[in-house]
């Protein structure tokens, strides 16, 4: 059975950071590509990060770039995002995602997880 349980998620004022993990189970980890995706109140997903199977490859949306950082540990089956200098637009749940390709349209991710809520007050 796959999972991917996302944790770390919460209510942080502007300017601070979070770290959110997501493990995996029920399927090789290592040998797929790892996303985080987004939803923020009342509009539709939005990819923020990707990683490559062995975590040399890493993309960014233009709208986190430099603040944030996906990372992934093979060993533990976790995937991660430090997210640093939040703002209030970053305020969403975050959902981690699996897929045996890179891919930036997110109806090609194989699973999804249920995601966590990033609250950032202002």
């Amino acid at each position: 059975q796959v999972q991917l349980v996302e944790s770390g998620g919460g209510l942080v004022q502007a300017g601070g950071s979070l770290r959110l993990s997501c493990a995996a189970s029920g399927f090789t980890f290592s040998s797929y590509w790892m996303y985080w995706v987004r939803q923020a109140p009342g509009k539709g997903l939005e990819w923020v990060s990707a990683i490559s199977t062995g975590g040399g490859i890493t993309y960014y949306a233009d709208s986190v770039k430099g603040r944030f950082t996906i990372s992934r540990d093979n060993h533990k089956n976790t995937l991660y995002l430090q997210m640093n200098s939040l703002k209030s637009e970053d305020t969403a749940v975050y959902y981690c995602a699996a897929a045996r390709v890179w891919a930036v349209r997110t109806h090609e991710y194989d699973y999804w997880g249920q995601g966590t809520q990033v609250t950032v007050s202002s």
